[in-house]
């Protein structure tokens, strides 16, 4: 199943002002609001009982979403800094060894994209969800997350064909417009559930879109 399948995003852009003395500050709002599949919604949700009825009880798909956005910020930071060996504990070894073949040869402005600031997330959205077994008889679930955020790295427009820009206007009405990106990436998080293995959730593909196809 694709991401796309789970849900859908309708993208607006707004404007609200904050007064700070005599002078008015403007910002101009990103809005991203998801538009569930059904089908897909209702998947989800008995997958997610599933796991609180046979894996974990305190699972919670609020609970797990915010650490997973907290995660993709710290991850994608690292990243972004080819900081490789900070993401041991936190991304499968294989895909450590993946993604420095893929960024040996990324520019230094898509670099710099890589890294989501919490506050430049815009949306984020539980995608594919799954459970399975191995031949020995291990457990696993895994959760694919996507994430919507703003990014002010100089990229290319040749190479970011598609991606949505928007103008922020950060300081007074004299001050020029900051452009923005809107990017996405998905992170896959797995965490096995075999009695005596630490329960840990580890981040086993990333994918950001024009960046690291």
């Amino acid at each position: 199943m694709e991401l796309q399948e789970a849900s859908n995003a309708v993208i607006c852009g707004g404007r609200f002002y904050s007064s700070d003395g005599e002078g008015g500050r403007q910002y101009q709002k990103v809005v991203v609001v998801g538009i569930p599949n059904p089908f897909v919604w209702f998947r989800t949700r008995i997958y997610y009982f599933l796991i609180r009825t046979y894996f974990d009880k305190e699972f919670n798909i609020e609970e797990f979403t915010q650490g997973a956005r907290q995660a993709f910020s710290h991850v994608s930071c690292l990243l972004s800094q080819c900081q490789f060996d900070a993401l041991e504990g936190l991304v499968a070894k294989d895909l450590i060894g993946k993604l420095k073949d893929k960024c040996a040869d990324l520019p230094l402005s898509h670099k710099r994209a890589l890294s989501a600031d919490p506050d430049e997330i815009m949306y984020t959205t539980p995608g594919d969800v799954g459970i399975y077994y191995d031949d020995n008889g291990r457990k696993f679930v895994s959760i694919l997350m996507r994430f919507w955020y703003l990014t002010s790295a100089h990229l290319p427009e040749d190479s970011m064909e598609g991606a949505r820009v928007f103008q922020v206007a950060i300081g007074g009405d004299g001050e020029k417009p900051e452009s923005k990106r809107l990017l996405t990436a998905n992170y896959e998080f797995q965490r096995e559930f075999t009695q005596g293995v630490t329960p840990d959730w580890t981040i086993t593909r990333i994918e950001h879109s024009k960046l690291l196809d």
